[in-house]
Parts: C-alpha cells; structure tokens; sequence
C-alpha cells in the first residue's frame, strides 16, 4: 500500500501520516511549521492463517505484521506485529483484538490510525467463548497496563518515585448478535490499577483505583451501504481506546496532610458514526465524524488534552479484483484543557493499495 499526501498544518514528527489530535499542537509552532508532504509504505501488511484438523476440532491460527512502526519506533518503517493468535473450540490465546473492542466499526478510509473515539487495541489474552454463531460471547483476560499524567507536579521528586503495579489481569467480556440486518454488540471491561511510593518521607501517595468501561457499537446494513456507529464511556480505559492520553489523572486533596494529591481514573466518552456508501462494483465512498472527550481533574496542566474531533470523506476507485486507489479529505482538531487553545488540522491524502492471497492445502 502507498499513501501520498499533504497536511496543510503540522503534527508531532513521529505521527507525520495520520490524524490523532492527541499528536496535534498544544501551544503555538509547537511542531514548527504547517504545509508538509508526506509519503510511504508503513501501512503494507502480510499475514498467514492455518487451519488444522485435531482430535478435538480445528485448530484456527493468525500471525500477521505490518510496517507501521510505534513506540520506540514512531515514524519508522519498521515490522510491527499485529496478530500472534490460535484458538480450538472455545478457547483462545495470544495477541488480537480485545473482546472489548468492535473491529468492524472502523470504516472503509485509508487514514490508517482511525476514529479517535473508538475503542481499538490488539492485546495479550486468554479468552473462552462459550457461544458461538449468531450470538456470540467472548469472555477473556487480558495483559494489563496504564499510564499517568503528572500534571503540574511532573517536577516534583516525589512522583519519581511512584511505581506502577498491575497485580491482577483486566478482565473484558462481549455479547454480540447478528443477522443479515448486520449487527450489534455490548461490550465492557474491569481492570485494577495501582501505584507504589518507594520514597520513605512525609508523604504517602500509593494507592488503587478501579477503571470500567463500556462499548455499545453496531453495523446497519442499508442495500449495500452501512452505517458503522459506537458509543462509549468509562473510567482508566484510555488504554484501550484508538487515540487517547492518560488513564490516570492527579487530584488535589490538600485538606489530608499526608496524602496532598490523589490519582483518580479519568472519565472517557468516545462516539463514532460513519457511513459507507456503494455507488457501483467500482466506486465506494465513506464519510464520517467521531469525537472523544475526557474530565480533567484539577491537578492535570492547562495544556493538558480534553477533548479531540476527527472527521474524513473520500471516493474509492476499484479498476480490478484486488486494487483500490483514490483521494481523502481529512480533518482533526486537538481542544486543550482550560488554556483555551484549540487547533484544527486538514489533510488532503491519495493511496493505493493492492491485496493479494493464495491458499496452500
């Protein structure tokens, strides 16, 4: 796959070809200058899948990687692993979507990061799946992790010496219904997220809090159009979702002497809506909006990230069985927590991509 394109603002270097807000300016020039090209290859992916007969059913396995690199390789062009999973009957493990999330809800773009409200992460897991068909249930556990924001106190050398604990797995679970109308699903999470102070002086700053969150998404078929759509809120999940800051957030409790600033999970909302429309076998369009907003707590900074909107529109061209190329508009914009600052950034994006398959038996 190739993505060409221009970004008529600026973003942070290491997320030059796609649409966070999370990654968008804070303050003014942050990122330096607007008007950039950009171009590559980094969403190119291969994967194989198994299927093999056992005394006790079929074994199904999936490991994929893609050249999107993140984390200590942000803006690289570098393997990154996707999928690493197999599962037998009813039970699963490995690395693949999360039970908390709905894949399906993603719409038919070729912006690669996606809508910032929706849930979306690929996780270590354990999952047992009791029902399977037109209604499914997934229940897992899953690998657990969490990040804190540090606010106005960042420099402090008390906090350097706060150490995350994650003693017990998260626990996620699903139940989704389908039918030729498309379908719907509910899905939601529990996870348990503490904290150490290694320091011995006059304050005492650990502390557990508990995250939640729940997702209600859904596909509608309309002729051979769909309507992708979500909804969902919770407390500690920015983990989980597809473009979001911290799950912790630091609180002030000055009236407690010992313990002066507490760390509370923060509230999440996340929506999605998106619409994809079928002109002909060789057109398709997708248009579409989606908004995450998050309650800041009183010691988070004033630049701190509350709210993000993304929205895209594009025509896809589709010449031969395999190959789809075409043009994208799309738009983010980042709101800050209480500096007033707010920016908005456009893009105009081509990409061409080609999928090809073989089956071995």
């Amino acid at each position: 796959m190739l993505d060409m394109g221009h970004d008529f603002g600026q973003v942070d270097p290491a997320w030059f070809d796609v649409i966070r807000p999370t990654k968008l300016p804070a303050f003014e020039d942050q990122f330096c200058c607007d008007g950039n090209f950009y171009s590559g290859v980094r969403q190119s992916r291969f994967g194989v899948k198994g299927f093999f007969p056992t005394s006790i059913g079929e074994l199904k396995t999936t490991f994929e990687f893609e050249l999107f690199g993140t984390g200590v390789d942000a803006g690289q062009t570098t393997l990154r692993l996707r999928h690493a999973y197999g599962e037998i009957g009813p039970i699963g493990a490995g690395q693949t979507w999360s039970p908390f999330m709905d894949p399906d809800v993603f719409p038919n773009s070729v912006e690669y990061w996606g809508p910032t409200g929706m849930v979306f992460f690929r996780n270590v897991q354990f999952r047992y799946m009791p029902f399977r068909g037109d209604t499914t249930v997934i229940l897992a556990l899953e690998r657990p992790g969490a990040s804190a924001d540090q606010g106005v106190y960042a420099d402090r050398i008390e906090l350097q010496n706060i150490r995350p604990s994650f003693p017990i797995p998260d626990f996620s679970y699903q139940v989704r219904r389908k039918g030729d109308w498309g379908h719907v699903q509910f899905s939601g999470i529990v996870r348990r997220i503490e904290w150490d102070d290694i320091l011995a002086d006059q304050f005492d700053l650990a502390d557990r809090v508990t995250g939640f969150g729940f997702n209600l998404s859904t596909n509608l078929k309309i002729a051979k159009d769909t309507i992708r759509a979500s909804v969902v809120y919770g407390e500690g999940i920015q983990n989980y979702m597809n473009d979001a800051p911290t799950d912790i957030g630091i609180e002030n409790n000055f009236s407690d002497p010992l313990r002066p600033i507490l760390g509370k999970p923060l509230p999440i909302l996340g929506v999605v809506a998106f619409y994809d429309r079928t002109w002909s076998d060789r057109f398709t369009s997708s248009i579409g909006y989606s908004m995450i907003d998050i309650d800041n707590t009183s010691g988070q900074a004033d630049a701190a990230f509350r709210q993000g909107h993304y929205g895209l529109a594009n025509v896809m061209f589709y010449p031969v069985t395999g190959a789809m190329l075409g043009p994208e508009v799309q738009w983010g914009r980042r709101e800050n927590f209480r500096d007033g600052w707010t920016y908005d950034d456009f893009r105009v994006q081509f990409s061409a991509k080609y999928n090809f398959s073989t089956s071995i038996e």
